[in-house]
């Protein structure tokens, strides 16, 4: 598969089979955040990757919104999280969100070669995770990633919303919303 490819398989399928997690398939995710660009190459990004009971569990029953109890049949979450200090802090802008969010995306599109899934969620208590992980609390849990692979069989229990979004791609804005020729214009 090569990375168009990638780009347009990705998708964050909530319908989830087990995997076996392997040492092999983290450093090769951890490896695909790793080459990302960063600010002075600062690199401020930081995953503990939770694949083993008890902190797989926790995480499915202590850190996890409501709304995505779906994601309790991840096989692994990946805990993303950095803080400001360890990137490049150029007047008012700060890297660290930035620079974290390319690894991401090179870990999501590597995931997706891999035929996984890759799921990142916003649904989930910063500090619950940071304490099932023993994460300072000065660092900014960024987002949980669920890792999986697509089960074709569509649990019961998905609200109208995450079925219709499992069965069909989201519909994305057209690019004459995001997208500017040589100076903005609203």
């Amino acid at each position: 598969m090569n990375v168009k490819d990638a780009i347009e398989n990705r998708r964050a399928y909530r319908s989830l089979a087990e995997i076996k997690i392997t040492e092999e398939l983290i450093n090769d995710l951890g490896t695909a955040a790793q080459l990302m660009p960063s600010c002075f190459n600062k690199q401020p990004w930081r995953f503990v990757f939770v694949y083993k009971d008890p902190q797989l569990e926790r995480m499915k029953n202590e850190v996890l919104s409501e709304g995505n109890l779906w994601a309790k049949k991840a096989s692994m979450i990946i805990a993303v999280f950095s803080k400001k200090e360890f990137d490049c802090v150029i007047k008012e802008r700060e890297y660290y969100l930035y620079d974290t969010g390319m690894a991401v995306g090179s870990l999501l599109l590597r995931a997706t070669e891999m035929g996984l899934i890759a799921h990142p969620i916003a649904g989930y208590n910063p500090s619950k995770a940071r304490e099932v992980l023993n994460i300072p609390s000065e660092y900014n849990v960024i987002n949980l990633i669920i890792i999986g692979k697509k089960d074709p069989i569509i649990p019961d229990n998905f609200t109208s919303f995450q079925l219709e979004s499992e069965k069909n791609r989201p519909p994305r804005k057209p690019l004459k919303e995001f997208v500017f020729h040589n100076t903005f214009s609203s």
